[in-house]
């Protein structure tokens, strides 16, 4: 069972729902990188989560059913593992935070002024317009 230890959100993921893949990874390290599978996949199924309802439902609207995220920066296995499960936590935390709400503010000075600007350039437009079908 491994379990994220978010402030916003308890969730557990099982075991069972972590599919893990390896293969060889390209890039630097000579004869090593021909003979070691490096590269991790780690394959995530969403619908197994446990915890927090709402966070589930956020996590699941934002990713669908499957979470895959794929490692091969570093030349160990072990390490990639460590960064693939760093880099899942990552994703189902921010996925599963609630978004702030927007506090209403008024308007800047400055967005004022373009606002009346505007306002008075399509005024004037209009005003010539009328004054060539008064003629």
């Amino acid at each position: 069972m491994f379990q994220m230890s978010s402030p916003h959100a308890r969730i557990k993921v099982p075991s069972s729902a972590i599919t893990w893949r390896f293969s060889r990874s390209s890039g630097p390290g000579g004869q090593h990188v021909n003979t070691s599978d490096t590269r991790v996949e780690l394959i995530c199924d969403l619908t197994q989560l446990s915890g927090q309802e709402t966070a589930i439902e956020r996590i699941i609207a934002r990713y669908g059913t499957e979470l895959r995220v794929v490692v091969s920066s570093q030349r160990s296995q072990s390490q990639n593992r460590k960064m693939a499960l760093q880099n899942l936590t990552d994703k189902l935390e921010k996925a599963a935070k609630a978004p702030r709400h927007r506090m209403p503010t008024k308007p800047t000075w400055g967005s004022t002024q373009n606002r009346l600007a505007q306002k008075r350039k399509a005024s004037m437009r209009k005003a010539e317009r009328r004054q060539q079908h008064d003629e």
